[in-house]
């Protein structure tokens, strides 16, 4: 049973569909079954979806349904319902993955929690494309999505990653990245290194790799089209027993456990949670 109390159908599907982020050539060959064979699509933007089609030859045999951030929440409840009946709907947005900064999640979510199968075409993706081209470290990074367009949110953002040791990818827009990228400068430093990438797989892509101020001077000139940005994480932080004890002390004094602060610092700082321990018993 779902959370709602009534009986998912295992008949129907969700198919999250990624669409080509600019070169039309890049959807996966299986995107133009899905959409020929669905019983509906869902799309953020109908008249870009039907310019897709096109591109792909395909003609749907289903029914086409605008989907997208200001009537998702209405229209979740009718596509949830035509999923239970046993419906296939695919679900595609402007482009690359629904559901990552796009329209999707909710629905998505609405099925998981009603025990409707949630699958997808995997495609192209702005995120990892970036991230490979970047030439920053690949082996651990986070995506962080749009930073808040007011300047006081963005910078109470922005101060809570300055530890962050990954490689972080953001999403932003043309007409904003030259202040995006100097709350950056200002928030890790000017020399941290990050990649603008823009207009992936378009006619004039690029790819711009420079220390976060530079970029910003850059960027003043003005950018046009999809913005991605990809920025090298906080260098390690080599801390010893003698340089965090302090800290611990002082958080004890205030009230905190012993064994909960040693655990966090631990945590933080790599070192050896029993070291922390001793060295806070003995003082030294």
């Amino acid at each position: 049973m779902s959370s709602d109390g009534l009986r998912p159908n295992s008949d129907g599907v969700l198919v999250l569909a990624a669409t080509p982020i600019g070169d039309p050539r890049d959807a996966a060959p299986r995107l133009a079954s899905e959409l020929a064979g669905a019983d509906l699509v869902a799309a953020e933007d109908t008249r870009r979806l039907r310019r897709l089609l096109d591109e792909l030859g395909v003609t749907p045999s289903g029914s086409v349904l605008s989907y997208h951030e200001h009537n998702e929440r209405a229209r979740t409840p009718e596509l949830l319902w035509r999923l239970r009946e046993g419906a296939r709907i695919v679900l595609v947005t402007d482009a690359g993955m629904p559901s990552v900064s796009d329209p999707g999640y909710r629905l998505a979510n609405a099925c998981v929690e009603a025990g409707i199968r949630v699958t997808c075409v995997p495609g192209p993706s702005a995120v990892l494309m970036a991230l490979a081209v970047s030439g920053l470290p690949t082996d651990r990074f986070c995506f962080e999505g749009f930073l808040p367009r007011k300047a006081g949110e963005r910078a109470r953002r922005l101060s809570g990653l300055v530890a962050e040791q990954r490689t972080m990818v953001f999403f932003e827009a043309p007409h904003r990245l030259a202040e995006m990228l100097t709350a950056m400068a200002e928030a890790f430093g000017d020399d941290r290194v990050a990649a603008v990438c823009r207009e992936l797989t378009k006619t004039y892509e690029e790819v711009r790799r420079d220390g976060l101020a530079a970029l910003a001077e850059w960027a003043v000139e003005g950018a046009r089209g999809e913005i991605t940005v990809v920025v090298s994480g906080a260098p390690a932080v080599t801390a010893s027993v003698e340089d965090v004890l302090p800290a611990i002390q002082q958080r004890v004094a205030a009230g905190e456990r012993l064994k909960t602060v040693c655990a966090e610092v631990a945590d933080e700082t790599g070192l050896s949670k029993k070291a922390l321990y001793d060295a806070a018993i003995t003082g030294r």
